[in-house]
């Protein structure tokens, strides 16, 4: 098989050749779009998932589909160690500039300059060759307080939107590392907008404590935002992801290779991808049959031990190490954290900390009270694979 015509794209974010078992989310966002650029109401969304599920790939499905309406776009991943004013700053100084080139839009587009230019001094915002060449509004975006200017900045924006006949589409990934007070302003910078009918939207996308965190910070973001999941594919759409790109290449898999593939991947996005990827190469001629899928296991272990799971346990302390080793010594989530002390011998109260860091990391998550498993699928049997608790 010619490895340069392998369609699978086992990559962070990368787009699959197939978006399969996702065609609800696709159509409920693009209604959202549709309904939020002639005025009327629709709720933001929060896509929720675990690592590899694909949420990345559907915030770029979703600005496409948002660019192709009528939207201007701006894509945020959030980082652990930036503040949200910087980075909105630049994104919606970009979408000004290009609803200010748009005649009936220049004087809204104008005074939100204007305000942007507070926005940046309040927030003491590196503006560099960014800087906005207007005098800032007095009272305008101005406090310093997040809360209070973002949504000044979102009304703004959106009136600019509304006169150029253009909606904004904001999209956010890894939304859960927002510190509390920035997911607060965001949610009441959304609220704000929707209450005015203006053309802004958002969608986000994080870990499953999303949700929660933000009820946390907002009591009423349950009812501003739909949450949809994004999970592991059913079987139906899992065959579909794997077999729908061989065939478009002229190319066959067979049943039993289909099977087997959706059996170790568990439906996961990602690693179909991976699999796919790795039985395609793997395969002398076609079809693909299970030898080749069991060659292209070796293979893809291989390499999601050395990338995908290492580069997270990397980020790991010493003991935050231990704690995570511990949960995959009980076998398949989710645990008991009493389990968890349990097999460290230590009391659950002296390990809460240490848990809620490695929670604040991205790695484990609480499905329910008193419950934590991994954010990352299989990555317990990546940890049984190649660690054990010294001693």
């Amino acid at each position: 098989m010619d490895p340069v015509r392998n369609p699978f794209a086992p990559g962070a974010g990368s787009q699959p050749p197939e978006l399969a078992g996702r065609d609800e989310i696709v159509h409920d966002a693009t209604t959202a779009l549709k309904r939020t650029l002639i005025g009327r109401h629709a709720r933001s969304q929060m896509l929720l998932g675990l690592r590899g599920t694909g949420k990345t790939v559907l915030l770029n499905t979703i600005e496409s589909a948002a660019e192709d309406i009528g939207y201007l776009t701006s894509v945020i991943e959030a980082p652990e160690e930036k503040s949200l004013a910087e980075l909105l700053y630049p994104k919606m100084q970009q979408v000004l500039r290009k609803l200010s080139l748009i005649q009936s839009a220049k004087s809204k587009a104008h005074d939100a300059m204007k305000a942007l230019r507070s926005f940046a001094s309040a927030f003491k915002v590196q503006m560099g060759d960014l800087s906005v060449s207007v005098d800032p509004e007095p009272g305008v975006a101005d406090s310093g307080n997040l809360e209070y200017d973002l949504p000044d900045m979102f009304v703004a924006i959106g009136h600019a939107g509304k006169a150029a006949g253009k909606g904004w589409c904001l999209l956010i990934d890894e939304v859960q590392y927002l510190k509390e007070e920035e997911l607060a302003a965001l949610i009441v910078a959304i609220h704000r907008v929707g209450q005015k009918q203006l053309p802004v939207i958002f969608f986000g996308a994080g870990l499953p404590q999303l949700a929660g965190l933000s009820g946390d910070a907002k009591s009423y973001a349950e009812r501003l935002f739909s949450y949809p999941k994004v999970g592991a594919l059913d079987s139906e759409a899992a065959l579909q992801a794997v077999k729908e790109p061989i065939n478009g290449e002229s190319e066959q898999i067979t049943q039993k290779a289909l099977t087997h593939i959706i059996e170790i991947t568990e439906g996961y996005p990602y690693f179909l991808q991976e699999w796919g990827f790795q039985a395609w190469n793997a395969a002398d001629e076609s079809p693909i049959d299970e030898n080749d899928v069991k060659t292209a296991t070796d293979d893809a272990l291989r390499r999601l031990d050395d990338g995908f799971f290492q580069v997270r346990f990397d980020r790991l302390t010493p003991k935050e190490r231990e704690y995570v080793i511990a949960m995959s010594e009980l076998g398949k989530g989710p645990y008991r954290s009493s389990e968890v002390a349990d097999r460290l011998g230590e009391p659950p109260s002296k390990l809460g900390p240490r848990r809620a860091q490695i929670i604040a990391k991205g790695m484990i998550y609480s499905p329910q009270y008193g419950d934590i498993d991994f954010t990352v699928p299989m990555f317990d049997d990546y940890l049984r694979r190649n660690w054990k608790l010294s001693g």
